[in-house]
C-alpha cells in the first residue's frame, strides 16, 4: 500500500485512497491559505466602498446636496472606487457606491444623491 501524506501538515495518513488531508483543521488551513490573498483584496475594496458610502450618507441627509471636492477628500473619500455608474441622456456620469452617488459638476463641486429605488 502506498504511503500518503496530508497536503497541509505532511503527516502520514490512513483511510480512503482519495483522502487529501488528515483532519478538518488541515483542510480548512489549506483552503484559507489558498484564498487569503483574494479575500484580503476583496475585503480592502469593500472597506473603501463602505467608507465612501458612509461619508456620502452623512454629508447628504436630505437626499441631494452640493459639496466641494475638498470636503469629501478631507473625510477620506476615495474617488477611484465605486460600485456602478449611471450615464444620463445628456452624457453626465453619476458614480454610485451602492445607493449613494455623486456627479462632478463645475469648480471642483459635486452633487451627492441618494437613489431610493435600490
Amino acid at each position: 500500500m502506498e504511503k500518503r501524506h496530508c497536503r497541509e501538515c505532511n503527516e502520514e495518513m490512513m483511510g480512503r485512497i482519495d483522502k487529501q488531508f488528515c483532519s478538518d483543521q488541515c483542510r480548512s488551513l489549506h483552503n484559507n491559505k489558498l484564498n487569503s490573498s483574494h479575500l484580503k483584496l476583496v475585503g480592502s475594496i469593500n472597506r473603501i466602498l463602505s467608507k465612501n458610502r458612509r461619508i456620502m450618507e452623512r454629508l447628504n441627509p436630505s437626499g441631494k446636496t452640493k459639496i466641494h471636492k475638498k470636503k469629501l477628500a478631507d473625510k477620506g473619500f476615495n474617488f477611484s472606487y465605486f460600485t456602478s455608474t449611471y450615464k444620463t441622456k445628456k452624457g453626465s456620469t453619476y458614480y454610485y457606491n451602492y445607493d449613494h452617488g455623486y456627479l462632478e459638476i463645475d469648480n471642483d463641486y459635486y452633487i451627492l444623491v441618494k437613489d431610493n429605488t435600490k
